[in-house]
């Protein structure tokens, strides 16, 4: 499929920055806003009256947002201009943290979180649509990459600031911090991304033909299962880190630092390679995924090898912005259900991997199990891509085979 146009690429390359830096800017704060109550969860508990585990539904009920949110928002409202509908997600993440900081106990806060979760796969599937709408030949990725380096620095930078917000004046805090950036957002698309109409003849009917294509579905399951590795494993980093490897809790931090910059390498870099080859590269990530996660059981038993594995876990997440381009490359006319659909998939890998890592440990398998479930997973992952690989050289030789 030739590459989405809705809009030509801007003249100016500082003009191009600025409205992905825009687009950016709102990654940072949902990424924040996901990721910051890990790490106050028992803050959380005490405030709300509830257990850790009771406390770490909020996180579950956030997933379950996004998962769903994403095909409904993006069905409803494929119609809508898009600076609108991306200024309009904002506003609804943004009320969602400020409403979840004055939460005042477990079932209020749950229904929140859900909430909030709910534009989270639109706005990034819009995103990533106007991103490679604006971009130069053959830097489609390249955008998509960069809009998502707004989720991936997140962890690095934001995160750790949300986190000190949340230790220093109280949870309630963190949420507004990701409020506020959100807003900050909003302002931003507003000046710096220009008006774009949907595509002509935009519908909900027409992006619901996104799930009878296979193709999108075969993709979806690469998501869904393959990038399950990466989570499987970093959902128990912590005790795997204090337990296994001797890092002090003091040094944790420092240890999912690279974690982050691991993630944001792994972005940059994927984000190259899928511009030159597409295919092949979600196919050589899956194996690099298969070869770090299963390393990781034998790297986990010392501080310093440890380290070096989690930050090369990070940077599995080289696979998003392929798979975000492969999406939109085969959905047809139904561009912003299949680019919201992907994000609803990595949610469905965080929840599947973290499922079964937490299986592997009940079973007595030990914490350095989860490495062996990554890598599981990721040879899972290879079977689907080999699928769609085998799906697109027939659906390929069907018109020679026409006109023989």
């Amino acid at each position: 499929m030739p590459e989405t146009q809705e809009l030509r690429p801007f003249a100016s390359e500082g003009a191009f920055f600025r409205a992905v830096l825009a687009l950016a800017i709102g990654g940072f704060s949902i990424g924040t806003g996901e990721f910051v109550i890990m790490g106050l969860l028992p803050e959380v508990a005490r405030d709300i009256g509830a257990t850790i585990p009771q406390a770490g539904h909020v996180i579950s009920a956030y997933a379950l947002g996004v998962v769903l949110g994403a095909p409904a928002l993006a069905v409803l409202c494929a119609g809508w201009p898009r600076r609108a509908l991306l200024i309009t997600l904002m506003g609804i993440y943004a009320l969602g943290n400020f409403a979840s900081a004055m939460a005042p106990g477990y079932l209020t806060l749950n229904l929140l979180r859900f909430f909030t979760g709910l534009p989270h796969g639109t706005y990034f599937g819009v995103a990533a649509l106007v991103a490679a709408a604006l971009a130069p030949p053959g830097r489609r990725a390249r955008a998509v990459g960069l809009v998502m380096l707004g989720l991936t620095g997140a962890t690095l930078v934001g995160v750790p600031i949300a986190a000190t917000l949340g230790q220093v004046f109280g949870w309630r805090a963190a949420f507004v911090f990701v409020g506020l950036i959100a807003v900050a957002a909003m302002v931003a698309v507003h000046r710096w991304v220009p008006h774009m109409d949907a595509p002509a003849g935009a519908s909900p009917l027409r992006e619901l033909q996104a799930l009878r294509n296979r193709q999108v579905w075969l993709t979806l399951g690469i998501a869904a299962i393959g990038f399950g590795g990466m989570f499987s494993v970093f959902s128990y980093i912590k005790p795997t880190l204090t337990e296994v490897a001797g890092v002090p809790l003091s040094g944790v931090p420092f240890v999912l630092a690279l974690f982050g910059l691991g993630m944001v390498s792994g972005n940059l870099v994927g984000s190259r390679l899928a511009d030159k080859a597409l295919m092949p590269t979600i196919g050589k990530v899956l194996v690099w995924a298969m070869i770090v996660l299963g390393g990781f059981t034998l790297a986990a038993h010392h501080w310093i090898t440890a380290s070096i594995a989690t930050f090369l876990i990070g940077t599995i997440v080289a696979i998003g912005p392929a798979l975000q381009i492969r999406l939109m490359d085969v959905a047809g006319e139904a561009q912003t259900l299949a680019a919201a659909l992907n994000h609803s998939a990595f949610n469905c890998a965080n929840a599947l991997g973290a499922w079964l890592g937490g299986v592997a440990i009940d079973a007595g398998l030990g914490w350095t199990s989860t490495g062996w479930v990554g890598a599981l997973l990721g040879v899972a992952g290879m079977g689907i891509y080999w699928l769609a690989l085998q799906d697109q050289r027939r659906e390929a030789a069907r018109p020679v085979q026409a006109l023989q």
